[in-house]
C-alpha cells in the first residue's frame, strides 16, 4: 500500500466541513428547486418547520425559519408538490446539505386547483355551502357595507352603479385584496359589519357586497381562505359575492347569499332602478285610479238598475197613508166612548163609597177581627196549658232520676278538694283532703290510709235505722 505524500495538506473535519459549506453556498447561492413535500408535520415548538422536498431519484432536506414562516405566501402542505426558493447550505453536525427556503409557492396552477377542490369538498361536506341556509337579499336596502380595496376601480364602479340605479347610503370597510394578510382583513371586516349596533352612530349595514377585480388563481387565492369562507356563513347580514370576472369562481362564490359576476353585477344585484321604480309605481298608480273609476261607475249601473227595479214611493206608502187616514177618522169616536165607559165605571164607584157604606164595611171588619183575635186567645191558653204540663212532667222526672234521692236513702258523695267525685278506693291517697255531701249536709274529712281495707258487713242498729259504713 502507497505511502501518503509528505507534502499533502492535513484538514481537520471542521475545516473540511467549514471548506464544504463555502464552496457550496458560493456555488448555488439562492436557487429555485420544484419538488414534493414529504414528512411535514407542522411547525416545530420553535416556530421552524422542517421537512423534505423530494422527486422520483432524489431527496433533499428542507427548513424554513420561523421569522420566514410567517410570510409565505402558501404554507407547506403534506405531499403538495411546490418551487421552493432559498439558498442550499450544509449542516456540518451531520455532514448533510439542506435549502433554507425564503419563499413558497405551488407548481402551476394544477396544483392550486387540486387544494381548492380538496378544500371546497371539505366545507362542502360541513354544510356551508347549502342552499338552504342562504339569505334572501333586501329589495330596498338603506346601508350598503362594501368590503374592497379603497384604491382601486372597483370601489368606483360599484359608487357609480348605485348612484346611477338607485342612490343609498354606502359604507366602505378599506382591505387589501391580494397578499398574506388579505384574508385575515377581510373576514374582520365582514364580522365588524355584523358587529355594528342596530340605531348606533353609524348605521348597520342592510347588505354586504365582498368584490375585487379580476386576476389569476394566484392574486384571487386570498378569497379561497377558510377564515373568510367561515365570515361569511356566520354574517346575519345577506352578503353578495362579487369577486372577479364571470368567468372566475373561488370558494367565496359558494357561501355567500349570492354570487355576481362582476362588481358592477353586483351593485345592479343590490338596488333596483330608481327611475324604473317610479315608473313602475306611477303605473300602478294610474292602474288603481283606472280601477277605481271603474268600480265606481260599474256600482253607480247596478245602483240604477236596482232602483229601477224597486216600487215607487207613492206606491210604498199608499196604503199605509190610508190605513193612518181611516184610524184618524175613528180616533175621535173612540175617545168620546172611552170617556163614556169611564164616566159610567166611576160613578158606580162613587156610589159604593158613601158614609153609611163605609161604616157598614168597618163594623164587619171589626166582627171579623174580634172573632180572630178570640180564636187567637184559646188557642194560646190551650198550648201554654200543655206546656205547663209537660214541664210538670220533667220535673218530676228529674227528681226521680237525682242523686239527692239516693242521699235521703242514707248513702253519701265522696269528693276531692277540687269537688271532683270519687268513685274507687284506689284513687284516695293517704292524707288526701276528702269532701263527703250527706242528705242533710257536707263533712270533711282527711284519709289516714291509701289501701283499701275489706268491705264491711252490714249491721243493724238497734237503736236507729239502716246505714252504711265507710
Amino acid at each position: 500500500m502507497p505511502e501518503p505524500a509528505a507534502n499533502t495538506v492535513e484538514y481537520s473535519v471542521s475545516e473540511i466541513s467549514a471548506a464544504v459549506k463555502r464552496t457550496v453556498e458560493d456555488a448555488f447561492g439562492y436557487v429555485r428547486v420544484r419538488g414534493e413535500i414529504s414528512g411535514y408535520r407542522g411547525q416545530h415548538s420553535s416556530g421552524h418547520a422542517y421537512f423534505t422536498l423530494k422527486d422520483d431519484k432524489s431527496r433533499i432536506e428542507a427548513v424554513v425559519w420561523r421569522t420566514s414562516f410567517g410570510k409565505l405566501r402558501f404554507k407547506p402542505e403534506e405531499g403538495l408538490e411546490v418551487i421552493a426558493t432559498g439558498k442550499l447550505t450544509t449542516f456540518p453536525g451531520s455532514s448533510k446539505y439542506q435549502i433554507v427556503i425564503d419563499s413558497l409557492e405551488p407548481a402551476g396552477a394544477g396544483a392550486l386547483m387540486v387544494i381548492l377542490e380538496e378544500r371546497r369538498k371539505k366545507l362542502a361536506a360541513e354544510g356551508l355551502f347549502e342552499e338552504a341556509r342562504k339569505k334572501a337579499l333586501p329589495y330596498l336596502p338603506r346601508v350598503i357595507g362594501v368590503v374592497t380595496s379603497p384604491t382601486g376601480a372597483v370601489i368606483r364602479d360599484i359608487l357609480h352603479r348605485l348612484a346611477d340605479r338607485f342612490p343609498v347610503h354606502v359604507l366602505v370597510w378599506p382591505v387589501r385584496v391580494q397578499g398574506e394578510t388579505a384574508g385575515a382583513e377581510i373576514a374582520a371586516a365582514i364580522e365588524g359589519f355584523n358587529g355594528i349596533a342596530a340605531g348606533g352612530t353609524i348605521p348597520r349595514p342592510d347588505l354586504l357586497i365582498v368584490a375585487r377585480g379580476g386576476g389569476s388563481l394566484e392574486d384571487l387565492w386570498c378569497f379561497n381562505d377558510e377564515v373568510i369562507i367561515r365570515a361569511v356563513a356566520a354574517s346575519a347580514i345577506p352578503l353578495i359575492s362579487a369577486v372577479g370576472h364571470e368567468t372566475d369562481t373561488t370558494l367565496i362564490d359558494y357561501v355567500a347569499d349570492r354570487r355576481a359576476p362582476t362588481p358592477t353585477g353586483a351593485a345592479e344585484m343590490a338596488v333596483p332602478v330608481r327611475s324604473e321604480l317610479v315608473g313602475a309605481v306611477g303605473t300602478l298608480a294610474n292602474r288603481l285610479a283606472g280601477a277605481m273609476l271603474r268600480k265606481v261607475e260599474r256600482d253607480r249601473r247596478e245602483l240604477r238598475a236596482l232602483s229601477r227595479a224597486l216600487p215607487q214611493a207613492e206606491n210604498l206608502f199608499a196604503v199605509p197613508r190610508r190605513t193612518l187616514d181611516e184610524t184618524a177618522n175613528r180616533l175621535g169616536r173612540a175617545l168620546v166612548a172611552n170617556t163614556q165607559i169611564h164616566r159610567s165605571l166611576y160613578m158606580r164607584a162613587a156610589a159604593r163609597l158613601s158614609p153609611g157604606n163605609l161604616t157598614r164595611q168597618m163594623e164587619r171588619c171589626a166582627e171579623r177581627v174580634k172573632t180572630l183575635s178570640d180564636k187567637s186567645g184559646r188557642a194560646i191558653e190551650r198550648r201554654i196549658e200543655r206546656r205547663q204540663e209537660r214541664l210538670v212532667a220533667l220535673d218530676q222526672l228529674l227528681r226521680s232520676l237525682s242523686y239527692k234521692n239516693v242521699l235521703a236513702r242514707g248513702y253519701a258523695v265522696v269528693r276531692d278538694e277540687s269537688k271532683t267525685p270519687i268513685s274507687a278506693a284506689a284513687a284516695v291517697a293517704a292524707g288526701m283532703v276528702l269532701d263527703i255531701q250527706f242528705r242533710d249536709g257536707d263533712v270533711a274529712a282527711v284519709a289516714t290510709s291509701g289501701e283499701a281495707v275489706a268491705k264491711p258487713k252490714k249491721v243493724r242498729d238497734k237503736a236507729g235505722p239502716q246505714g252504711t259504713l265507710f
